[in-house]
């Protein structure tokens, strides 16, 4: 491998800066690079790559030079090159207008029925709910057991796939017709036939601390500050935060009790003292009775009114990262692991099920990468 030269460059594609690996053309090279977190080879572009950052092109160049293998970087020094992306035959949306026949939307609405007394999440019950008639929509004039694994391919070729859907639909669509089969007591569309999308490998976008504070110091609503701070500074998820009741909040010993999160699993999150502080000027403020945060007549505040907060305070900041609700929650285990918590406190807090989703979070943050002496930290940005 002494021999063996790894080159590493930049472009531009779709909006997005990508570190492309150019390796030779043999087997150990390759599943040597495959193994690193986030590589994925792009179709398009025909090469290894993953997004471009300042700290995971670090941690690539010594993971190579571990091996002994000779990178050249020189092309990281240049400015990236806009790479166009190939053209694509237009797609016009495909909509179903057809409802299912009457006998699936009996079997549907006793599932959906099944579903709430199991006890399944709200969300989880309208998402497959709205699938299977989807599904049924597509296929209306079949019934339940007319149907067949490649009526499925059907479905996902010409509506998933035509409509331009992202994987994670597809593979909610197989979970769906899968549990809605398993409860009527049918093979579920021959399951052993019904494979998974491949799921993409992209690390998280990531602010950093000073971007968080723009973001914030933008909101002059009391309201707007309040939830998108406690989202970063708890680490919660959208639907955790929307869900939480003011008798939850201990703001006296500094805790909020976050009920029936992902996966139903119940946790203690610690607020911030300045977290807290902030929380009561806005319960003194708005005075919400049951929901924290409260719409219109009392009900809970809308996912989509808080990403409209989302999108005004990024405009308002002048922050082009392409940044959701969940990049707060990326950005504060990020951030915590950069001071050095411990990652199996981060995964505590975070309530992931599995230390190897909170991994993640190793490829992206800086903690032990500023050990690392190379060339690369006397190029310019």
């Amino acid at each position: 491998m002494k021999n063996t030269t790894i080159t590493l460059s930049k472009v531009k594609y779709q909006k997005e800066v990508l570190l492309i690996i150019s390796m030779p053309n043999d087997c150990a090279t390759k599943e040597y690079i495959k193994d690193f977190n986030g590589i994925s080879w792009n179709e398009a572009l025909k090469c290894f790559c993953l997004p471009y950052s300042r700290h995971v092109t670090h941690t690539l160049f010594q993971y190579l030079r571990n091996k002994n293998y000779f990178v050249d970087y020189s092309a990281l020094k240049e400015d990236p090159k806009q790479i166009a992306p190939p053209s694509q035959p237009k797609r016009n949306p495909v909509k179903i207008r057809e409802k299912p026949q009457q006998e699936i939307l009996d079997r549907i609405s006793l599932f959906r029925n099944w579903m709430y007394q199991k006890r399944y999440s709200e969300n989880t019950i309208k998402t497959y709910e709205s699938m299977l008639l989807m599904f049924f929509g597509f296929h209306h004039t079949k019934l339940v057991k007319d149907i067949r694994s490649r009526d499925l391919e059907d479905y996902n070729t010409n509506y998933i796939l035509a409509n331009g859907f992202s994987h994670t639909y597809q593979n909610q669509t197989i979970n769906a017709l899968k549990l809605f089969y398993t409860y009527n007591g049918m093979d579920p569309l021959l399951s052993a036939n019904l494979e998974r999308p491949k799921k993409q490998s992209k690390l998280p976008e990531v602010l950093s601390i000073d971007e968080v504070k723009v973001l914030l110091a933008s909101l002059t609503n009391l309201k707007h500050k309040t939830l998108l701070s406690i989202l970063y500074a708890c680490g919660l998820r959208i639907g955790e935060t929307l869900n939480i009741k003011v008798r939850d909040l201990d703001l006296d010993r500094g805790y909020t009790h976050i009920k029936s999160g992902k996966g139903r699993k119940d946790r203690y999150v610690p607020l911030p003292k300045r977290m807290c502080s902030l929380l009561r000027a806005y319960i003194e403020a708005y005075k919400p009775h049951h929901f924290l945060f409260e719409g219109a007549k009392g009900a809970g505040y809308s996912a989509v009114s808080a990403r409209q907060v989302l999108k005004r305070a990024l405009r308002n900041s002048k922050i082009e990262k392409s940044v959701t609700l969940h990049t707060l929650r990326h950005s504060h285990a990020t951030h915590l692991l950069e001071n050095g918590t411990d990652i199996r406190y981060i995964q505590e807090l975070l309530g992931h099920n599995s230390p190897k989703t909170t991994m993640i979070y190793t490829h992206v943050s800086s903690t032990s990468l500023d050990r690392i002496k190379n060339p690369f930290d006397d190029f310019e940005d």
